[in-house]
């Protein structure tokens, strides 16, 4: 089994590695950055190239993993071929392949990644989607040795899985960033947080998040938040704090 990655970000660093370590070949990579492609490719052991053009024709599976806003231009340099062409993207349509290659899907694996930080595989939930049958099969059979949790998904299924996870990760990791910045000013270590993060994140795997939360925007504690707004120098900060405080103390959201 030989694989292709287009793409040497985050997650097609992590997925590549892991698709070597679970015994598929990786083949190439390509980045139109040489020193991304060639970084990568040294890590894998296999060959690179900043052309789409030159991309091998030769490999069973061709792994998307770029800018959405980029796709279209390498997809428009390559040959079709016989090989199952797949995108990694949660907002993507499957039909993005459509007139560009007889066979493509979808393997989105929701987590968030870093280049350097490995990640338990079978911990991560895999939603894939293809045209026929015989090529879920296929990408069924190849997510299953990475993951436990493999499953399908239509594409716009898949839109309000990446919105949700948009919500549930990138935006409360911003959250971590501004609360780290709060502190920082303070002299105060960013850790002492750490601990409270855990049990927040513990907590939602035994009850609903609407029945975690705690706070003052819960009972709407004006004394407690015109305090807290009032140490807000940042307008910006002010209006996040104003917004989701009235939207916690809605409650359950519909």
């Amino acid at each position: 089994m030989k694989v292709v990655f287009i793409g040497s970000g985050n997650l097609a660093t992590r997925l590549s590695l892991e698709m070597q370590r679970a015994g598929l070949t990786i083949g190439q990579v390509y980045s139109h950055t040489a020193a991304h492609a060639s970084e990568l490719a040294e890590r894998l052991g296999c060959g690179w190239t900043v052309s789409p053009e030159a991309i091998s024709p030769e490999a069973d599976l061709y792994v998307f993993s770029v800018k959405d806003t980029a796709l279209q231009s390498i997809l428009s340099a390559m040959k079709p071929n016989r090989g199952l062409w797949v995108h990694t993207a949660g907002s993507m349509p499957l039909d993005i392949f459509e007139g560009y290659n007889k066979r493509y899907g979808v393997m989105y694996p929701l987590q968030t990644f870093s280049k350097e930080r490995p990640v338990d595989f079978r911990k991560v939930p895999f939603f894939l989607e293809t045209v026929s049958e015989a090529d879920g099969a296929f990408l069924q059979e190849i997510a299953g040795r990475l993951s436990d949790d493999v499953r399908f998904l239509s594409s716009e299924k898949r839109r309000y899985l990446h919105l949700s996870a948009v919500f549930a990760c990138n935006f409360v990791n911003r959250m971590y960033a501004l609360a780290g910045g709060i502190l920082e000013k303070e002299g105060i270590p960013f850790d002492v947080l750490l601990p409270l993060i855990d049990e927040t994140a513990a907590k939602v795997h035994a009850m609903k998040p609407v029945q975690a939360q705690t706070g003052p925007a819960v009972r709407y504690d004006e004394n407690v938040i015109n305090k807290q707004l009032a140490m807000l120098n940042d307008p910006d900060m002010q209006e996040i704090y104003r917004l989701v405080s009235r939207n916690i103390h809605k409650g359950d959201p519909k």
